[in-house]
């Protein structure tokens, strides 16, 4: 078996990787920079490669470009710091096997490598063509698998239907699937179902010729024409009227379209990429939405995490926020005291990113001081309630408690009667989380749907009153 090589320029990480892949009996060769594995190339070839993506000198994506033009069966795992989107997507463009991002788990690091090594045959080369796109951050591993998804995506025109909160940056998903596409050129068109009026929607949409209807006094353009060769994105697909989406799956299917009051079709050579904040398959079975576009749409779905699933993100997405908002704004940059900051990451947001990114504005233009003190917070995060530390980790303790309770009293079979009793519990919260959407609340639990609707059945849950 020829060896993994370890590429990094912070000895601390090629250590980490000695010891563990020592452990795993696993060959394998360091380098501490990529000119240095360069030169190795020309006399050794490796099984696998783990490249450090920034590194002084030859950087990991010019060696990982070089790598799939001229060993594309080699399987090279990028690792990064820098956990913004640019560093995934240039990853998976430049022809990347995977992405991992720094800190990260070493069990789990080793099984990458394992399954990189058992799968070297079966890789192909892409071409680098990244581009930057610093506004979406996340170090939440539920954000690193919407990066990996974008990158994944890159070279594909399939249709995507993006689930999420409202304010959680769907459309920041959108613009970044178009900006890494092979359409990325063309126009990016966006249109809101749920800001426009029905009787104004069809003609925004497909445009209308003039004297189609009182008032249209000229020709008008639709949103399908202005994204031709482009993207467009239907953002809240889940409002559009019952009527228009037959049109829709019409273009979708047929791939022309009518202007209103038009007899000429149109071709349509556009990428569509719809989102929601709804369950469009309750919206189905209500007679809501029509079933055949919902499947025509749903080819690949992403999932947008809320942001109280990746508070960990909190901090990263405040101080880029502030900063923007101290470079529009021409003032000095605020600073957020550690209380502040920890009392900002406790609250639930329910108004998502696009409100953490509201609040750091109304900072940066109300705070007294250049440090930003618990008192300076806007008045709905002073006056939010706080879940402490020690609450959060009681629950074991009152596990424990409960269980020594039912010992004493003698009861029998005490894991199934209190895993129902848990399951219950979970679940119901989870539906309650999200509105009794049982497709969001099954992500949010690491279930299948099936799964989830199995459980509600099997422990007669009350979705009503959950």
């Amino acid at each position: 078996m020829k060896p993994v090589w370890v590429i990094d320029d912070d000895k601390s990480i090629r250590w980490v990787f000695e010891k563990a892949l020592s452990r795993e009996q696993i060959t394998h060769t360091t380098f501490a920079s990529a000119t240095e594995a360069l030169l190795r190339l020309q006399t050794e070839r490796p099984q696998a490669v783990v490249c450090d993506i920034r590194m002084p000198g030859e950087s990991g994506l010019s060696f990982l470009e070089m790598m799939t033009r001229e060993w594309p069966d080699i399987p090279v795992i990028i690792m990064t710091a820098h956990s913004d989107l640019d560093s995934a997507v240039s990853a998976f463009q430049g022809g990347a096997f995977e992405y991992l991002a720094k800190p990260f788990d070493v069990d789990q690091a080793i099984a990458l490598i394992r399954r990189a090594m058992q799968e070297s045959e079966t890789l192909s080369p892409n071409h680098e063509t990244g581009s930057a796109v610093p506004e979406m951050l996340g170090q939440a591993p539920a954000m690193q698998d919407v990066f990996r998804a974008i990158g994944r995506l890159s070279h594909s025109a399939a249709t995507v239907m993006i689930t999420g909160e409202s304010g959680s940056g769907k459309e920041l998903v959108a613009r970044a699937l178009h900006r890494h596409s092979p359409r990325a050129s063309k126009t990016f068109v966006a249109i809101n179902s749920a800001a426009i009026p029905k009787d104004l929607l069809e003609s925004e949409l497909f445009g209308h010729e003039r004297g189609a209807f009182t008032g249209a006094d000229a020709k008008r353009i639709g949103r399908f024409e202005q994204a031709e060769g482009g993207t467009l994105f239907l953002d809240e697909i889940g409002d559009m009227p019952f009527d228009l989406q037959t049109r829709l799956l019409r273009v979708l299917s047929d791939g022309f379209f009518y202007r209103v009051g038009g007899h000429q079709p149109i071709k349509a050579n556009v990428r569509v990429i719809a989102a929601t904040h709804q369950d469009l398959e309750d919206r189905v079975k209500e007679k809501l939405f029509r079933e055949d576009l919902y499947h025509r749409l749903n080819v690949i779905r992403l999932r947008l995490p809320a942001l109280r699933e990746r508070k960990q993100d909190i901090p990263l997405l405040a101080k880029h926020f502030l900063s923007q908002s101290a470079q529009n704004l021409g003032v000095e940059i605020k600073r957020l005291s550690d209380a502040a900051m920890q009392q900002l990451t406790q609250y639930h947001f329910p108004g998502n990113v696009r409100q953490l990114e509201n609040i750091c504005h109304w900072i940066s233009v109300m705070a007294p001081g250049q440090c930003v003190e618990s008192n300076d917070l806007p008045p709905e995060l002073r006056a939010a309630p706080q879940v402490t530390n020690q609450l959060v980790g009681d629950w074991q303790s009152s596990l424990a408690a409960e269980v020594q309770h039912r010992l004493q009293r003698g009861d029998s079979r005490i894991l199934d009667s209190m895993m129902q009793d848990f399951e219950r519990t979970v679940i119901e919260q989870a539906l309650a989380q999200t509105g009794g959407k049982r497709i969001e609340a099954s992500e949010l639990l690491g279930w299948g749907r099936n799964t989830l609707t199995r459980k509600i059945q099997e422990l007669g849950i009350d979705e009503h009153s959950a």
